[in-house]
């Protein structure tokens, strides 16, 4: 079976709205449990997969997400194109609460989780080419698609991955900025590399929940309002896909 999109929905993204005809698989790994079932169905005539990364009832932090067992999931049932959706801080000044970005490139900062299939005896050893860590031709079809579907986005970025739950200090900020990060999120690796080690075309809509620590106006991170920004945010989400897939 094959399916024309994959996505694996972030923090406030756990059920994709409008899927129908829908099954629910229970993928067993070589890795382990997936945070939750690969859910599929039909959205705007297509056939998409959804795996809610942080499980159903977001029940698993980002530092314990079993990355490789959710990909290999994904690539065993017959995917082939890939949208990770993050929550994310934003750092750069365009990109503040509730806006959407596309981002281009990835510092992970991340500490302890497993980040290749190559972390199992007698397992190939890749090397892969990660220079340009989404795959550029699935980020086009997204850039295209949000100009389609009328929804405002900042094409391109510098996704900083933290290990988390923790948010950060204003002075990790402060040198992620200087280190060139334009977003701070918690699950952008190593699911990126993963994908590319199956050769799956991977591509991350990042939705901007709140100011990073020490940006914008805000004196301090609320959280009732990170979760409504990210609930206006991710409103976006299907109307993107829909025109990906129209």
């Amino acid at each position: 079976m094959s399916y024309d999109l994959a996505i694996i929905g972030g923090t406030g993204l756990y059920q994709f709205p409008g899927l129908e005809n829908i099954e629910r698989t229970a993928v067993d790994t070589p890795f382990g449990p997936t945070s939750a079932p690969v859910v599929s169905g039909t959205f705007a005539g297509r056939r998409i997969a959804f795996l809610a990364r942080h499980g159903e009832g977001h029940s698993v932090p980002p530092h314990r997400v079993n990355y490789r067992a959710n990909v290999w999931a994904l690539h065993h049932v017959g995917a082939r194109r890939v949208i990770g959706v993050n929550a994310v801080g934003g750092i750069r000044d365009d990109m503040g609460p509730r806006v959407v970005a596309v981002p281009d490139q990835v510092i992970d900062y991340t500490h302890g989780r497993y980040t290749s299939f190559c972390d199992v005896d007698g397992a190939e050893v890749k090397h892969i080419d990660f220079s340009e860590p989404y795959t550029a031709s699935l980020r086009a079809d997204v850039l295209a698609a949000t100009a389609r579907a009328g929804v405002p986005v900042v094409d391109g970025g510098c996704y900083g991955a933290t290990q988390g739950p923790r948010l950060e200090t204003r002075a990790e900020i402060a040198r992620m900025r200087r280190d060139g990060c334009d977003l701070v999120g918690m699950t952008g690796m190593p699911e990126a590399a993963l994908a590319r080690e199956l050769e799956l075309d991977y591509a991350c809509i990042a939705l901007i929940a709140n100011w990073a620590a020490g940006c914008g106006d805000e004196a301090e991170i609320s959280l009732p309002e990170i979760f409504e920004n990210l609930r206006v945010a991710t409103a976006q989400v299907p109307k993107i896909v829909a025109a990906m897939l129209g």
